[in-house]
This record gives C-alpha cells, sequence and structure tokens, in this order.
C-alpha cells in the first residue's frame, strides 16, 4: 500500500509542466529514432546524453526513460510497413508485421503493435512499483562482497547473453574494466594509465565513450553500406482491429508480457532477447504454427508486447541494486553519475522523487506514445522517404558539441572520434561493444568493493565464499560460465543469433 502512496506523490512530479514536457519530448524522439532505421536508441541515448547535463535529474531521466521505451514502440513501424527493424527488437515484428502490410492490414498490424506495446509497458510499471521497494530494501543488506559478487554474476551474464563469440565477448569485458582503471587512484593518489595527459587524470569521460561507440561507429557503418531508405508502397488504412484480430492477440500480448517482464531483470536481458523468446514461445504454443511468418496478428503482438515489458522492467537491476542489466541501463547510469547519484538501493530511500517520478512517467509516457503513435503514423510513412544520408552530417555535429560542452575540453572531441573508430571497427569484427560499456560502469565499483571487501576480511578472499549471499553469487555466475561451455548450449546460442541477424 505504501508503494501506491508514493507513486501518488510521484504522479505530482511527472505532472508538473516541465517534467510532462519532456516526456512528450522523450517518447517523440524516442518514436522518430524507433522509426528511422540506422540509428537506435543506444545510439540517441549516447548522443544526447551531454543534454541531461543541464537538466533535473528527474527530468532527464524522464526524458531518456522515454526515448528508450518510446524506440520500442516507433520501431514497429519501420518493421512493418518497410519490412526494416527502425531498432534491434524489432526484427522479429518484420517477420509477421510486414506480410499483414503486404495483405493491405497494415492498419490493424500497427493497431496491434501499439494496443500490446501499451498493456505491457502499464503492466511492467505495476511490476516495478511493486517489487522495486523490496528488492531494494534486501540490497541493504548487501555489504562489499556481495556486491562485488553481484557485479561479477552480471558481468558474466552479459558474456552469456552477448551476440557472437564468447571470447570476443570477454575481451570486451576484460577492455572496458581496463578502460575504467584510467586516471588517479582513489585511495592512493597515483596514476594509472593516463600516459601523462593531464586531461585523463581524472579518466576517460563516459560521454565520449558511449557516444563514439554507439553514436559514431554506427554512422560510419551506415555510411560506408550506403544505407537509403527503401520507397513506401504501403498505404495505411483502417486502424482498428477486427475481433479475430483482439481474439488472437490479446492471450500472445499477456504472454509475452510475462516472459518480457521477467527477461527485462535478468542481466544481459533487456527488450531484444524478450522480443525474440516471445516470439519462438508463442510459435511453440500455437496449434497453427505454420501460420507465423505469413502475417499471424499473433507475431505482432507478443514481441511488441515483451520488447516494451522488457525495455521497463531492465530499470529494476539499476534502481534498486545499482547494476545496469544492459548497455542502455549503463547510459542510464551514467546519467545518475553526472548528477552525483550513486545508482543502488539508497536512491529510493534518498531521492525518492526521482525514482517514483520515474515510475510515473512510464504511465504518462506510455499514454503518451498510443496517442502520439496512432494519429501521426502518417506524419511517420512521410519521414521514412527522407534520404536517410541526410541526418548523418547533423548528427556528427550534434555529437561533438555535445561532448564539448560538458566540460569545454578537446579532448572528450578527440576521445569521441577514436573511439567512434573502434567501435565501427568492433562492428567490422563482429564484437559487441555492449560488455566493454558494462564492465567500464561496473568496473569502478567492483575494485571499490573488493578493496572494501578485502579490508574487512584483513586480506582474506575466504569471505566472498563464506557470506552466504556473496557465495550463492559466485555460484551463479560459475553455473553460467559452464553453461556457455556446453555444447549443446553453444549450438542453441549460435542458432538464435543467426536468427537474430
Amino acid at each position: 500500500m505504501d508503494s501506491f502512496v508514493s507513486l501518488f506523490h510521484g504522479f505530482s512530479i511527472a505532472l508538473q509542466p516541465a517534467n510532462l514536457l519532456y516526456c512528450l519530448i522523450g517518447t517523440l524522439v524516442g518514436t522518430l529514432i524507433g522509426v528511422l532505421p540506422g540509428i537506435g536508441p543506444l545510439s540517441a541515448i549516447a548522443i544526447l546524453l551531454p543534454i541531461t547535463f543541464y537538466l533535473e535529474p528527474v527530468s532527464a531521466l524522464i526524458m531518456l526513460a522515454g526515448i528508450y521505451y518510446g524506440a520500442q514502440y516507433g520501431g514497429s513501424t519501420s518493421a512493418i510497413l518497410l519490412n526494416l527493424p527502425g531498432e534491434n527488437s524489432s526484427v522479429v515484428t518484420c517477420l509477421d508485421g510486414h506480410q499483414m502490410a503486404r495483405k493491405g492490414r497494415a492498419g490493424p498490424a500497427l493497431a496491434v503493435a501499439a494496443l500490446a506495446s501499451l498493456f505491457a509497458g502499464v503492466f511492467a510499471t505495476l511490476v516495478i512499483t511493486l517489487f522495486a521497494p523490496p528488492i531494494s530494501q534486501l540490497a541493504l543488506m548487501f555489504g562489499p562482497a556481495e556486491y562485488f559478487s553481484l557485479m561479477v554474476l552480471g558481468l558474466i551474464a552479459a558474456i552469456v547473453l552477448a551476440h557472437g563469440s564468447v571470447l570476443k565477448a570477454l575481451g570486451m569485458i576484460v577492455l572496458g574494466l581496463l578502460l575504467g582503471c584510467v586516471g588517479t587512484d582513489v585511495d592512493s593518489g597515483a596514476l594509472r594509465m593516463a600516459f601523462g595527459i593531464p586531461g585523463l587524470f581524472d579518466g576517460i569521460g563516459f560521454i565520449p565513450l558511449a557516444m563514439g561507440l554507439f553514436g559514431v561507429g554506427e554512422i560510419i557503418r551506415n555510411i560506408e553500406n550506403g544505407h537509403h531508405q527503401s520507397v513506401m508502397q504501403t498505404k495505411v488504412r483502417d486502424l482498428w482491429p477486427s475481433r479475430e484480430d483482439f481474439r488472437r492477440s490479446w492471450p500472445a500480448a499477456t504472454r509475452g508480457t510475462f516472459i518480457g517482464c521477467i527477461l527485462g531483470i535478468l542481466p544481459g536481458g533487456g527488450a531484444m532477447l524478450s522480443s525474440f523468446a516471445a516470439y519462438t514461445f508463442e510459435k511453440k504454443v500455437s496449434k497453427q504454427p505454420e501460420r507465423f511468418g505469413k502475417g499471424a496478428v499473433e507475431g505482432v503482438a507478443a514481441p511488441e508486447a515483451a520488447n516494451n515489458a522488457g525495455a521497463q522492467t531492465s530499470f529494476i537491476p539499476l534502481l534498486t541494486l545499482g547494476i545496469p542489466s544492459n548497455a542502455l541501463m549503463a547510459l542510464m547510469a551514467g546519467a545518475l553519475l553526472i548528477h552525483g547519484i550513486q545508482p543502488g538501493p539508497r536512491v529510493i530511500t534518498n531521492n525518492p522523487e526521482i525514482f517514483w517520478g520515474l515510475i510515473a512517467s512510464m504511465f504518462v509516457g506510455n499514454l503518451l506514445l498510443v496517442v502520439i503513435n496512432l494519429p501521426l503514423i502518417g506524419l511517420w510513412t512521410q519521414l521514412l522517404r527522407v534520404p536517410y544520408h541526410l541526418f548523418y552530417p547533423m548528427i556528427l555535429v550534434f555529437c561533438c558539441i555535445g561532448v564539448f560542452t560538458v566540460n569545454n575540453s578537446v579532448l572528450d572531441v578527440m576521445l569521441l572520434m577514436v573511439f567512434g573508430f573502434f567501435g565501427y571497427m568492433f562492428i567490422k569484427w563482429h564484437c559487441e561493444p555492449a560488455p566493454l560499456l558494462l564492465a567500464f560502469v561496473l568496473g569502478p565499483l567492483m575494485e571499490e568493493n573488493l578493496r572494501r571487501a578485502m579490508q574487512v576480511s584483513y586480506g582474506d578472499p575466504a569471505i566472498f565464499v563464506t557470506r552466504p549471499i556473496s557465495a550463492v553469487l559466485l555460484a551463479v555466475a560459475a553455473g553460467c560460465l559452464v553453461l556457455v561451455l556446453l555444447p549443446a548450449f553453444r549450438r542453441t546460442r549460435e542458432v538464435a543469433f543467426q536468427e537474430e541477424s
């Protein structure tokens, strides 16, 4: 009951004119990013991160969260109309959504996607409201040993669930940990890997790293591929689904919502994994699996519900445990750290206006998205006709201006370009940079908690296995490592990622 009282307080914050405006901006930008193939919410949030430096913390998080779950809505539009997923989690929506569009049923497909996302978003936000406070209370029992073990589990889960080679994912983790060590050691005051460059004495900036890897890197890749949009031929009419569409879609949306809520909480999970899992499950439980891939409305409802639910429940580990479950949550953690707020269980107690204002804004944002998306489908379809390469110069200019204005540092702009080049090379080498960003955020926290644990135990490493919670977390981490080494799991994993690509 206390949670709902706090939620009403959150609505008083979320409905303030300024926060309502930022929620609208976030959902609009997110929808636009989702509609336009190639950018994605990860790049968009990385590019817009410097702007949040000048906003109130709650306004910044409301806007960034709106971009994240707004992109899940928008990604379905281009997936259905053009067979081009605007966002990674919308890849599955192409399979049946575009087939419905080719049969002249683009309107019902778009409406089902929007309504399923609305249902999933509201339900997932209720899950956060009910379960986040108890989890945060449990997290207050964690000591440095438990936090270190939890972060180890998060990084290993990111390796298991990363795309492509496990060895490459491990390499990205190690590289991220090394980059997180650059700068001045807090305990000893010694410089580490700064190469005598004064600008690196405080470490590598989170913003140039994130914007370079996910913003500039993607732009270079898309320019190389000559990414142009197809001419859209599909006409959208008769938006309202039929009674048969509703009969088939609501059970699929319900199952997809539950799958998304569960997988969104797991480290390395989130929207993309949820959408693929929901589609696969729906196909297995269907009495007519042959309909899938040929315009089955369930193939639109399930993944769209799952990706939105997964996007929103992925906030739970960040806000309750301080552990970002995926690269996007690492960016959210970066936004909190920019404002001097440490993600974790004390966010609810020390900054209740931020936590509950963000949760309440999710209810408002999901409602805004349905109001925005369905009436403005005509506008989004017109945008899909714009040559995509015209956006690139503007995005690069905004990246450079945004990075420079945070610290007025030319070095940050140079780092942006360096990391942009490496982001492009990682794509060429089929190395997913998301584990690197997770390790970069968690690395300093892991080091700090490792030192504290060793100080508490007077240098005895047995503290990590003698404390029950820490021992369980390390055992689960070891189990994940063993799992990824099993030939059967490796084959399943390879097949899953081949289907995604």
